[in-house]
């Protein structure tokens, strides 16, 4: 790994920023893959230390690591780079359609990990992180958590673009909303009940001025 060979791998991760999300919708605001990749690892860090905290006492819990959580949420959305942002009511239309996505995924990420050096372990772990393996009850977790996160991320999008005036997201927020309130995961009721208010405060509210 000294040979002075030159990889294009975390080239092609900051071109994240090219990619917009809501393709098919009005924004005020234009959002990339690469901003909301943020926004889903920051809130799916503070789930999971909310899910631990919750379920700590509790015989056989299982408590992941928020970091481990978090480097499979900032990694959710880099197979987009290639694939694009393929709008949510065609990739899960029906079951086909969806199968046939993540496996594009999949050839993507192996892509993706091809623009690394020829090291097996360092692109085994860039692979898991692109296109992991939900399998294992820990997996399927880790996997809820980035889920969640990445819905109340949209959801927040969602709050954003109304408070602009914007009525295009109403309709997005109300059945974004639905979907965050099914998952019926305490941490994530936690987070949209003390922290998603505030993202449509002014900043005077935000940091107390406003009294």
């Amino acid at each position: 790994m000294d040979n002075k060979e030159e990889y294009g791998f975390f080239a092609m991760l900051d071109r994240m920023q090219y990619i917009g999300r809501w393709a098919l919708m009005r924004n005020s605001r234009t959002e990339n893959i690469k901003e909301h990749s943020f926004d889903v690892a920051v809130i799916a860090h503070c789930l999971t230390l909310l899910h631990n905290k919750f379920e700590k006492d509790k015989e056989g819990a299982i408590l992941p690591d928020p970091y481990k959580v978090q480097a499979y949420a900032l990694y959710h959305d880099c197979t987009e780079i290639l694939t694009g942002d393929l709008p949510t009511p065609i990739k899960y239309r029906n079951k086909e359609i969806t199968k046939a996505y993540k496996e594009v995924e999949k050839e993507a990420a192996a892509s993706l990990v091809e623009l690394l050096p020829d090291d097996e372990e360092m692109r085994a772990e860039y692979m898991e992180l692109l296109a992991p393996d939900i399998t294992g009850e820990e997996q399927i977790l880790i996997h809820k958590l980035v889920k969640a996160a990445d819905k109340i991320a949209a959801y927040i999008k969602c709050l954003r673009e109304e408070s602009t005036g914007n009525a295009e997201f109403s309709a997005a927020k109300e059945a974004t909303g639905k979907t965050i309130s099914e998952m019926d995961m305490p941490e994530v009721r936690y987070y949209m009940e003390h922290f998603v208010p505030s993202y449509g405060y002014t900043l005077d509210k935000i940091t107390g001025r406003d009294t």
